[in-house]
């Protein structure tokens, strides 16, 4: 009986070894289609939330630590929490009518003024911090991933995730 070396295909993606990735597609895809099918609900979206998760599986398998969990599990956790990602975004989508058309032009001035003062807002955090911001609200990232990627304990990660939204908040206001 074959069983499918989920690390050592990883750790071959990690390299830059296509070929692992599209070995790894083959065993898996339609398995990672089935969990974003389930979360999404719509086929196409589905499909391209696999097709980016399967991008940030290549971009991220050296990230890949197995004493945290096993490598199957953690190709299906990028799926499901990209998924996820994915419908939490698309909720907070508000379609708008021929009505709001008119408004939008108003709208454009005031959101570009906004803009600027985010900028200014964000440039008055700390450095750390307005990364922090930045990988979670900008990349997409986990508190997790942006602890991983900064090297930085969790609960900071957090605390200052927390600490710097309370500031924007007050300097927008």
């Amino acid at each position: 009986m074959y069983v499918f070396d989920y690390e050592a295909c990883l750790q071959a993606c990690a390299r830059g070894d296509q070929r692992a990735l599209r070995q790894l597609y083959e065993q898996d895809s339609s398995r990672l289609l089935g969990v974003a099918l389930r979360i999404a609900r719509d086929k196409s979206l589905a499909e391209d939330i696999v097709h980016d998760a399967f991008i940030k599986i290549w971009r991220g398998a050296g990230s890949f630590d197995p004493s945290r969990g096993s490598a199957r599990g953690w190709v299906f956790s990028v799926t499901r929490h990209l998924a996820l990602n994915v419908v939490r975004n698309h909720y907070r989508e508000v379609p708008l009518g021929e009505e709001h058309e008119q408004v939008a032009a108003t709208e454009t001035f005031e959101f570009s003024a906004r803009a600027g003062q985010v900028h200014t807002c964000l440039e008055q955090l700390d450095p750390a911090r307005r990364t922090c911001i930045l990988h979670a609200y900008v990349d997409g990232y986990s508190h997790s991933e942006i602890a991983r990627k900064l090297d930085t304990p969790l609960g900071t990660v957090k605390a200052w995730i927390k600490r710097s939204l309370a500031a924007l908040r007050e300097c927008m206001a």
